[in-house]
């Protein structure tokens, strides 16, 4: 008998076929308030996962106790607690690799958006309300030749330097766990401490993943040490930053202008603060989201549990130091 796979979101054809061929698969496309007790009580027969978007907490996954193996079609795990899978043995895969330059790009657009004010600017003329030369009033500033601060020198924190260095002859800057030779020896990045980088950045790029330790990493202080003309980038975690403390820099003038990718909860509700600002840049998570990216994920995540399921976790295991110790 093939081992029973529960597939939580929708995939393309020919990756479903592939899961097929390989389990019996039952599909949610997606899980919501009316299908979630379904859902849950299909935990009680699966031997593998794969999804994405979706909270699975110990006490869903107490429900799943033949769970062998996990897929998420996503870099970041934060939907899960990897040390309760380390303690059932069970490895949870995920997709680094395959959408770096894709977020690079759109956490490079953010940047370009914000100092150029384009979504403002853009607004104006679609209203109706371009009517002479603009002014010093709507003027945005340069990219080129700035700082640009790096929090989180991960693979997408490298490529998003490497677009800034390369392309902008921007002077890279970054706070990281580690020091990165690579980013030094090829992007002349300069390694110190999160409080420097934000006193001296003109743009501050926060790529951190999402860990206690991590979250609310920057608030009121973190945003009073900027530089009064400095754009902050969030392409992490929402909850990474404390949001009402983001609205009041903004509000006030503490900085200059913000573009984020990410939010605390999501969807982002039409009503919230930053809705109103025209210095925040509001994207609806679309870091990966472009069709090839979309689609090399869902292959890899479809290849992770297969390889899992079949005891090879070398390859993607986000918590395989956990489950070696």
């Amino acid at each position: 008998m093939k081992p029973k796979v529960l597939l939580y979101r929708a995939i393309p054809e020919q990756e479903r076929q592939r899961l097929d061929e390989q389990f019996d698969v039952t599909c949610f496309n997606s899980v919501n308030d009316a299908n979630q007790d379904a859902f849950l009580a299909a935990l009680a027969d699966t031997e593998g996962l794969i999804g994405s978007s979706l909270d699975l907490p110990p006490e869903r996954l107490d429900l799943a106790q033949k769970l062998q193996a996990a897929s998420t079609i996503s870099v970041g795990t934060d939907q899960f607690d990897l040390a309760y899978l380390a303690k059932r043995d069970i490895p949870l895969m995920h997709t680094p690799g395959v959408l770096n330059e894709t977020t690079a790009d759109t956490l490079f657009t953010l940047i370009m958006c914000t100092a150029r004010r384009a979504i403002e600017l853009s607004n104006m003329v679609r209203e109706g309300r371009w009517t002479s030369n603009i002014g010093p009033a709507q003027y945005g500033t340069d990219v080129h030749g700035k700082t640009l601060g790096i929090i989180g020198m991960g693979r997408i924190g490298y490529a998003i330097a490497k677009r800034g260095h390369f392309g902008f002859d921007m002077k890279i800057q970054y706070s990281n766990r580690n020091r990165k030779p690579d980013a030094e020896q090829d992007l002349n990045a300069t390694y110190m401490d999160m409080e420097t980088l934000l006193k001296t950045s003109d743009f501050v790029c926060v790529m951190t993943p999402l860990t206690a330790e991590t979250e609310q990493l920057i608030g009121a202080k973190e945003f009073a040490m900027m530089k009064p003309n400095a754009i902050f980038i969030n392409g992490s975690r929402g909850k990474v930053i404390d949001e009402a403390a983001l609205v009041d820099a903004l509000s006030n003038g503490t900085i200059r202008a913000a573009g984020l990718d990410v939010f605390e909860v999501e969807p982002l509700s039409g009503d919230s603060p930053l809705c109103k600002l025209d210095n925040a840049v509001l994207f609806p998570h679309i870091g990966s989201a472009t069709t090839e990216t979309r689609l090399a994920m869902v292959t890899c995540a479809v290849d992770n549990l297969i390889n899992a399921m079949n005891g090879d976790v070398s390859k993607n295991c986000a918590n395989k130091e956990l489950l070696d110790r």
